[in-house]
């Protein structure tokens, strides 16, 4: 005969698995890949298509823009759930301004075939390889990189070196953050359990601990300029978040909270204001680069014909 303490029992597991299987069937929508199809480039943009394999073990498609003067090139690295049309606009601004653009659909998104998205585990491979895309294509010419929320985390997690400015929007700090921020927004109160629930999956469902998937621990050797910027009213990458991460960066560096604005597109938001301080940044520290590299030119050629002048057999 059953008690009523074997029937709580009895209940309170039914109930735990329930919870269970809601979070394993919600983590299984959380990394479906975002195949859609993108297209021809604008005929603005001046574009054309390229693949590239990666060590994702994706092949990317993207799109290749290549602007007069060599006044730089500047990778873009689209958010979760987004593709290379994410990016276009900012494409456009910086492609007018007379910088070279290379931009991808990462990984398991856009027309990048992928098994699983990652949120930036496998992407840090995927814009790895559009940064050497951008360094083989423009060799000699600074290169910087922007990254919208989990392209940016991809951008820190591929540990670039080369690169003269990066700017990163909306990107969280850890993974642990991410997903109880999220959690929060949805569920309130049972935000915490849920949240421990969604990061018990990262190891059997993307084969990565949430130990590794902290962006904001690779702040302190990416080794260039960084501007970090996010919204005031953002619930995914707090404010807090977001200083955080500026706090953890190395000088030069720069923190722009863009007032009122949510988790989205910057540009969008506050194109006014973003336009000018995306390009006086690049202006000021692709610049610097040019000119580093001209004067070590420079005297290298001094240094060279000095020489020649000492050496009788020299011409």
């Amino acid at each position: 005969m059953l008690t009523a303490g074997s029937i709580l029992v009895a209940v309170v597991f039914v109930l735990a698995l329930v919870v269970v299987a809601a979070a394993w069937l919600i983590g299984s929508r959380l990394v479906v890949p975002e195949r859609v199809p993108v297209g021809d480039p604008p005929v603005d943009l001046n574009a054309e298509r390229i693949e590239l394999p990666s060590a994702s073990g994706s092949v990317l498609v993207g799109w290749h823009a290549a602007a007069a003067g060599g006044r730089g090139v500047i990778v873009l690295a689209h958010p979760y759930r987004g593709s290379r049309l994410s990016m276009i606009n900012r494409a456009r601004l910086l492609y007018d301004a007379g910088y070279s653009i290379v931009m991808v659909d990462l990984q398991a998104h856009g027309e990048s075939p992928g098994k699983r998205i990652t949120i930036g585990h496998l992407e840090r491979h995927d814009v790895r390889a559009a940064v050497d895309y951008a360094r083989r294509a423009h060799p000699g010419e600074p290169l910087g990189v922007i990254g919208f929320s989990m392209g940016g985390a991809a951008a820190l997690l591929a540990g670039l070196t080369g690169i003269q400015a990066l700017i990163l929007e909306a990107v969280y700090p850890t993974i642990r953050a991410a997903v109880g921020n999220r959690a929060r927004v949805r569920l309130g109160k049972l935000s915490r359990l849920a949240a421990e629930l969604m990061l018990l999956q990262f190891r059997p469902r993307l084969g990565v601990s949430p130990s590794q998937l902290r962006p904001i621990d690779c702040l302190a050797t990416i080794g260039c300029p960084v501007l970090i910027m996010s919204g005031t009213a953002d619930a995914h990458t707090t404010a807090e978040d977001t200083r955080a991460m500026y706090a953890a960066a190395q000088e030069p560096r720069e923190l722009w909270m863009v007032e009122g604005a949510d988790h989205e597109d910057l540009h969008d938001f506050a194109p006014d204001e973003y336009r000018p301080r995306v390009l006086r940044f690049f202006e000021q520290h692709l610049r610097r680069n040019r000119v580093e590299q001209n004067a070590a030119s420079e005297t290298a050629e001094v240094q060279a014909c000095e020489s020649g002048r000492h050496t009788p057999d020299s011409f």
